[in-house]
């Protein structure tokens, strides 16, 4: 039990640190979303790789495959995708929207069950995936366009943990091959805006200088947290803590950033709320079915 409860208390930090996100990028103006993003690969390396070196852990390297290389290349560029959109999202005024993207997100993990694992789903996985298209729709005619930031995040996010879940790899060895594969085009953009005198790290103070510097060290911690949490409890649990993140999100766009909501746009969030709602139910229930079940066949034999 205690180790549940620590695995419990991992998960909360983890989340609650990625739902207060929208509170640091803006402080990294006036650095442009494409700029704060290679530094964030950059630095993130050096976090993960001073982990690394702490640890001595450094034999799995003679491990990895050529196939998880691959697959950790493409977890690199859509990772790096998810980062810029929502980085872009929170420094243009548009925090509710990229919280919408992580409401979305469980439903999109269920569609690319069916789409690519050809997965059956259950009836109310059905009905909470038609709340989650309806939503899309109502906010599509409250923005007057469909709500791409939502989409894009919540499609790459998605992507990026069907291709973790695929390479088998653990996280702080995962994200090192990672920013290893953006490090070139990284370092070479940064390099190119310092040369040109556009760049913004070292020309702001110093500390606006650290607080780039911090943003690898704020990329690494939670997923650290998260990778802790998700050893030592189910991933029911899991399930349920995600959604902490985007309602912090959302709770800075409104509360925070005093972003515009008319009615027609709570009424789409109520119904992805009520999808979610669904969703979760269902997912408990039936994990609660299948350890019932579990015990009943224990118990015969």
């Amino acid at each position: 039990m205690p180790d549940t409860r620590r695995g419990v208390l991992y998960g909360v930090a983890a989340y609650t640190m990625w739902g207060l996100f929208p509170l640091y990028w803006p402080l990294l103006k006036p650095s442009g979303a494409v700029e704060i993003l290679a530094h964030r690969m950059v630095w993130s390396l050096v976090v993960v790789v001073t982990l690394l070196a702490v640890r001595r852990h450094w034999s799995w390297i003679r491990a990895i495959t050529r196939r998880q290389l691959i697959l950790l290349a493409l977890a690199a560029v859509t990772v790096s995708v998810n980062w810029g959109v929502y980085i872009y999202a929170v420094n243009t005024g548009h925090v509710v929207e990229s919280a919408l993207g992580y409401f979305v997100n469980p439903l999109v993990s269920v569609l690319f069950g069916v789409l690519i694992f050809r997965e059956r789903l259950r009836r109310w996985q059905w009905i909470a995936v038609g709340l989650g298209t309806v939503a899309v729709l109502i906010l599509t005619l409250d923005y007057g366009r469909l709500p791409w930031i939502a989409l894009a995040l919540a499609a790459s996010f998605g992507t990026y943990g069907l291709i973790k879940k695929a390479a088998g790899v653990g996280s702080a060895e995962s994200l090192t091959i990672e920013t290893l594969v953006l490090l070139v085009p990284a370092l070479g953009y940064l390099v190119v805006l310092q040369t040109n005198g556009t760049g913004t790290f070292g020309n702001h103070g110093l500390g606006h200088a650290l607080l780039l510097a911090v943003s690898g060290l704020i990329t690494a911690v939670p997923l650290m947290f998260f990778t802790a949490s998700a050893l030592r409890v189910p991933l029911t649990v899991i399930g349920l803590l995600q959604y902490i993140a985007p309602v912090l999100q959302f709770l800075c766009g409104v509360l925070i950033a005093h972003e515009t909501m008319p009615v027609s746009r709570w009424a789409g969030f109520v119904v992805v709320w009520l999808a979610l709602s669904v969703f979760t139910w269902d997912s408990v229930r039936s994990a609660r079915t299948a350890r019932l079940e579990r015990a009943a066949a224990l118990e015969t034999v």
